[in-house]
């Protein structure tokens, strides 16, 4: 096609006249000064202001980062037109050490501050809130405190308020139902108290509304699932709030629903209806009872269905062979697993239920098909049934020493066992010396099955000793399981150590991982905080326990409730972690030690 010469002439005359308009621009003079002011209220000590911000290029302004990247240090301006203007501030995964800046009201163009994953404290300025061209607030993964200033309900075209993994406090503004735009609303890992306000009702434009490991009260609102028509992703994690889960849908844009560990009395299955795009249905320890809904059945894009700790009961007469991840943990199950379960090959998760019949499989682990305890025991003898014949020994055991998550270790002449199948969502995994274990659930937004983790040479300290190198995770639940022992009091003991987080002034430090701790079916760890405990991270502390075995088997099961950071020092990391175990019969041993000296005695 030939363009006419003149709209060809047109067209390049267009052109010349944007770029020399442009060309040379530089910020304008008093933005320079707010940034020099915000600069150091924040502890940025590495702009360079010898050279101009938006037109120098230099790194200290602006380098480039891929999209979702943990460290970015951006300085964006504007300039089309001259003087230039600075709209977006994203200083991201820095360890910045200063304080939120009231000077960010000097920038009159500003739309985006993003300051996630630093060292900050202190409140959010109140002056925040004369900032109407604001679009995006996040201040992710801070030593934030404070309440929300009222004022920020302010900002009218604010669309994304991030403000999760801090410390904030208080009572949530009723104001901020006020908000006309807002899309992202993420509150979690905080220390929020008080009722959902009911203005928020209003937010009506919400898409993601994230509550989780909070201190709310009363019960989950019935105006998120009817007034909030757009939203995709909830997520009301130990929030504090109570059930029962309200009645879903109908919605043509739900995608995930994550509702755990709720406070209050059991309910029956919440009504689900018309939710054709939700891919993940989450609803683990809501005190849910009663039998699984054919409704679970009209989802056709459902790839992920965990239902796992709750009370559900009667056979399973639903068919979901299109999800790719189920999990019916630790509910009252019975009947006969169904047919499209046992010869799938998805991840599914069956454990701890009193199925009456495994259709012929015999074995704890069917391809990805976790079958440990799912059934009644047998003769009430606490034995296992899916374990079969356990072959012991005619000398029952009387200790066991693993090293979790790691190979084989010989420490003080006691020799720990290797620990290191890489295991994954719904995974049984029985040794051949007696002992088993058995772990449920994903990591959610992180892609990997990272069950058994290892520390790499650059982290923490190097004395930190061999038993504590690796270790082994789980996102939900994790059960080590022990037979063939020698009947008995037993004193065990449970090597943890921190290895994913770090000490020192930097956002890594910041994380909590929270957990419980059951042994023999009794709590012992309630909100178990391993990095508090040990007095920092990587620093070994061992807990001990007297257990009594008498029926030859022993569990040990760590626990997820929801509590604690999801995203430090990246996304995805939470849940239990163990580093080794010690079980040992004292009694027994000291016997032994006795005999031998006997016989040695005899001998000489």
């Amino acid at each position: 096609m030939l363009f006419p010469p003149l709209l060809v002439f047109a067209s390049i005359f267009s052109a010349c006249c944007l770029a020399t308009s442009t060309l040379g621009a530089t910020l304008a003079k008093d933005e320079v000064e707010a940034l020099e002011s915000i600069g150091e209220t924040l502890g940025k000590t590495n702009w360079k202001f010898s050279v101009d911000p938006c037109s120098s290029g230099d790194e200290s302004w602006a380098k480039f980062a891929e999209k979702g990247a943990y460290y970015v240090n951006n300085v964006t301006c504007d300039c089309s037109s001259s003087p230039c203007h600075i709209v977006r501030i994203v200083l991201k995964g820095q360890n910045l050490s200063g304080t939120l800046p009231p000077q960010v009201t000097r920038l009159p163009y500003l739309q985006e501050i993003d300051l996630s994953r630093n060292y900050l404290s202190g409140s959010i300025p109140r002056q925040w809130g004369s900032m109407q061209q604001l679009v995006q607030i996040s201040l992710l993964g801070n030593r934030l405190t404070g309440s929300i200033p009222e004022e920020l309900a302010n900002i009218s075209n604010l669309t994304s308020l991030v403000l999760e993994h801090n410390s904030f406090s208080g009572n949530l503004p009723a104001a901020l139902g006020n908000l006309p735009k807002l899309e992202r609303l993420l509150l979690n890992s905080n220390n929020f108290t008080g009722e959902l306000p009911e203005t928020f009702a209003r937010l009506t434009t919400l898409k993601t509304f994230r509550i989780g490991d909070n201190n709310f009260t009363g019960k989950i609102p019935g105006f998120i699932f009817q007034n909030w028509t757009n939203l995709k992703d909830i997520r009301i994690v130990a929030s504090g709030l109570s059930g029962p889960v309200p009645d879903i849908g109908p919605s043509g844009n739900l995608e995930s629903i994550m509702i755990t560990d709720l406070i209050g009395v059991e309910s029956t299955f919440p009504r689900l209806s018309n939710l054709s795009k939700l891919e993940n249905l989450i609803l683990s320890s809501c005190n849910l009872i009663g039998k699984l809904p054919t409704s679970l059945q009209n989802m056709p894009n459902l790839e992920t269905l965990d239902l796992s700790f709750n009370k559900l009961s009667g056979e399973i007469r639903i068919s979901l062979p299109e999800v790719k991840q189920l999990f019916l943990t630790g509910n009252m199950f019975t009947g006969a697993i169904p047919q499209w379960i046992l010869n799938t090959n998805k991840k599914i998760d069956l454990s701890y239920n009193n199925f009456t019949s495994t259709g012929g499989v015999d074995d704890c682990q069917k391809s990805g098909l976790n079958l440990f305890a799912s059934t009644s025991r047998i003769n009430n003898s606490g034995v296992v049934s899916c374990l079969g014949n356990l072959n012991c020994p005619v000398e029952p055991s009387h200790y066991l020493y693993i090293n979790c998550g790691g190979k084989e270790e010989t420490i003080n002449n006691i020799t720990y066992q290797a620990d290191s199948d890489p295991a994954g969502p719904s995974r049984f995994y029985r040794s051949t010396t007696h002992w088993a274990f058995s772990s449920t659930g994903i990591f959610l937004d992180d892609g990997t099955e990272k069950d058994v983790l290892i520390l790499e040479k650059n982290q923490l300290s190097s004395s930190i000793g061999q038993l504590y190198i690796n270790a082994r995770l789980s996102p939900s639940s994790l059960t080590y399981y022990a037979f063939c022992l020698h009947n008995g009091t037993y004193n065990v003991s449970l090597h943890f150590a921190e290895i994913e987080f770090t000490d020192g002034k930097n956002y890594s430090s910041l994380g909590r991982r929270i957990f419980d701790v059951y042994i023999q079916g009794k709590r012992e760890l309630k909100d178990f905080n391993i990095k508090d405990e040990a007095g920092g991270a990587g620093k070994p502390i061992l807990k001990n326990f007297t257990a009594n075995v008498s029926d030859g088997t022993l569990e040990i099961r760590l626990q997820w409730t929801g509590k604690g950071t999801t995203v430090i020092p990246v996304r995805g990391v939470y849940g239990p972690l163990i580093s080794a175990i010690s079980v040992v019969d004292p009694c027994r041993l000291i016997a032994l030690i006795a005999l031998s000296h006997i016989l040695l005695c005899v001998t000489v």
